[in-house]
């Protein structure tokens, strides 16, 4: 029973760090360290960003396997870090079964950031990439709107499980579709510069960082496999843009005016 309690927590750890944007290494070291801290002599883990496969033998030979399936994927450092200061923490002074249990529950449950805080970061966040690309405060404004707008449309989405290739393409439609209708109404005069400000906020950083480190890192499946990740994200924002660009261009004759 003790072994299957720590196979369990391992796996849920790992788990709660694949869910929130942490690296393959991070998840197979941080199930090597628990398991290695309550007395499991050896551990083998495999994991991938959809899955995690892991095998310990304990004191009397026994060995004992476990599967779990990771079916949703945000990004939430805060609880990265949480399970990684947990996972080293228990090396040094070891916590109780059920404490830990605990902890791993609480970190777990942690809510996430209120839609409006969300939003407004997301809006000032394109605002200011437009800025840094070149744009002047009237673009700032315009793609102030579009990131608070990209935020709210992907929260909706969310609740019917859109999956993340639609999700993206619909982001960069809409931030393509708001900067052509500015432009035209001469609001704007870098069209293009709050475009690449708003798609920002859909540019899959965790994705490309994480392929990159787990490549460096060994984990050749794993950073393969967020490489592609990346690729359709990025096919799909390209795709957006686009498909509104084409529909503009033979509505209006091939102009922004």
């Amino acid at each position: 029973m003790y072994t299957d309690d720590i196979i369990q927590i391992a796996a849920e750890a790992g788990k709660i760090i694949l869910e929130n944007g942490g690296e393959t290494y991070r998840v197979e070291q941080t199930i090597t360290m628990i398991c290695k801290s309550y007395g499991i002599p050896r551990t083998e883990s495999f994991v991938t960003p959809t899955g995690i496969m892991i095998s310990i033998t304990n004191s009397k030979n026994q060995t004992i396997s476990l599967i779990r399936r990771i079916h949703i994927r945000t990004v939430n450092l805060r609880k990265v870090s949480m399970i990684n200061n947990l996972s080293r923490q228990v090396v040094t002074s070891p916590l109780s079964i059920m404490d830990i249990k605990n902890e791993i529950e609480y970190i777990n449950n942690l809510p996430p950031y209120s839609q409006k805080t969300t939003t407004f970061f997301s809006a000032f966040c394109a605002g200011f990439f437009t800025l840094l690309f070149g744009g002047n405060y009237k673009d700032f404004f315009v793609a102030f709107i579009i990131g608070a707008l990209i935020n709210y449309l992907s929260l909706f989405l969310d609740k019917f499980e859109v999956n993340s290739f639609l999700k993206n393409m619909l982001g960069g439609s809409l931030a393509a579709l708001i900067a052509l209708i500015a432009n035209s109404l001469h609001l704007v005069g870098n069209m293009d510069t709050i475009i690449i400000g708003s798609i920002m906020l859909l540019v899959p950083g965790i994705a490309i960082t994480n392929a990159i480190r787990d490549t460096i890192a060994g984990d050749l499946v794993s950073g393969i496999s967020r490489s592609i990740e990346a690729l359709f994200i990025a096919v799909a924002i390209s795709s957006g843009t686009s498909i509104i660009f084409k529909i503009w261009f033979l509505l209006f004759g091939g102009t922004l005016i």
